[in-house]
């Protein structure tokens, strides 16, 4: 099989792309309104069902477990299978974001213009459903972003806040290159590329069949391993809200326009005290690692973890230390190897 090394600088428009692509491993079916009962990976019961928001936009979700804490995790079609073992001892909420996963596809731009800012509404709007008070949240790459502005937003109902790979408060924001892995080689079979390509070409970007063509090519730019490429996709171009062509219509046109026009500034991020967890693999090709000390350096309350040998899912490479991380944080404690960053660039 022809296999070649190219340049993450090379793919850039899909690396920039998937800055906000936050995945893992639920095989899902996106079909059905009735809530599902009885479900159980384990003993544990899962409840599917769907949330609407003021708007009339359904959100798809799934309720894990029967702990008194509460955790909330946006992307369910993405994270649900890797992080449902917080379940154990807890009540996860996963769900997918609006016009994401299995929630509603949506054709009315008034009910996407807002972007990032309709995220946050629609965490709220998760939250008051369920009855959570003060509740934990987790999110990765833009979503790390997310739910940092639902907590300066809403301070009351937050507990404590997980980051994984967060993007920059600052869009297109830039770090010295030791801080980033921009220029790290990513190994992709080349024939399979070639397909994808003259499908693109052919205009055919927004279907099942390039979906899952493109996902067994360019998987390979969130691991630092190639062979934990086949780790990376799990079934999710059933979702017809994920193929790449709907996806990247509404990142491009919703999400990334609105977070280039937060209005929010560092000084603003100072004033969260709760405990945030920043979770980064130092070879992140989508968002830089410098990205993620910066949170931890402006944040008040914060801690970063550093996986030193991942890419953007640094909980498939180093499973291990992300979920006893993750686990030890929300149980009230520090992680061990969790760092309080007093400088960006520890070398500058």
């Amino acid at each position: 099989m022809n296999k070649v090394f190219v340049y993450s600088r090379i793919r850039f428009k899909w690396a920039a792309i998937f800055l906000v692509f936050f995945f893992a491993f639920f095989c899902v079916q996106c079909t059905g309104d009735k809530m599902k009962k009885g479900e159980k990976p384990g003993k544990v019961k899962v409840m599917e069902g769907y949330v609407t928001t003021k708007d009339g936009v359904r959100l798809f979700y799934q309720k894990i477990g029967e702990g008194p804490r509460i955790v909330i995790i946006p992307n369910a079609v993405y994270l649900f299978n890797s992080f449902k073992y917080l379940a154990k001892d807890r009540t996860v909420i996963f769900y997918d974001l609006r016009n994401r996963g299995r929630s509603d596809h949506i054709t009315d731009p008034k009910k996407l213009d807002k972007g990032i800012h309709f995220d946050v509404e629609d965490l709220e709007t998760i939250r008051s459903h369920f009855g959570g008070k003060k509740v934990d949240i987790i999110g990765h790459s833009y979503l790390g972003l997310m739910v940092i502005l639902y907590t300066l937003e809403h301070p009351d109902a937050v507990n404590r806040v997980v980051q994984i790979g967060a993007a920059s408060l600052k869009f297109g924001a830039t770090y010295p290159p030791h801080l980033t892995a921009m220029n790290s080689p990513v190994i992709y079979d080349a024939d399979k590329a070639k397909v994808v390509q003259e499908l693109e070409k052919k205009g055919i970007n927004a279907t099942k069949e390039h979906c899952e063509k493109w996902w067994a090519v360019y998987g390979a730019l969130f691991v630092v391993d190639p062979k934990n490429t086949d780790k990376v996709y799990d079934n999710y171009c059933e979702c017809k809200n994920e193929w790449i062509g709907n996806f990247y219509k509404h990142i491009s046109q919703n999400i990334f326009p609105s977070i280039k026009q937060l209005k929010v500034s560092w000084e603003d991020i100072k004033k969260i005290s709760h405990p945030v967890l920043t979770i980064h693999g130092r070879k992140d090709r989508n968002v830089a690692y410098g990205s993620g000390r910066e949170w931890a350096f402006n944040l008040p309350n914060a801690r970063l973890l550093t996986v030193e040998n991942a890419a953007h899912l640094p909980w498939i490479e180093s499973p291990e230390i992300v979920s006893e991380a993750i686990k030890t944080f929300l149980d009230g404690q520090w992680p061990k190897t969790a760092e309080v960053v007093k400088k960006i660039d520890p070398e500058g």
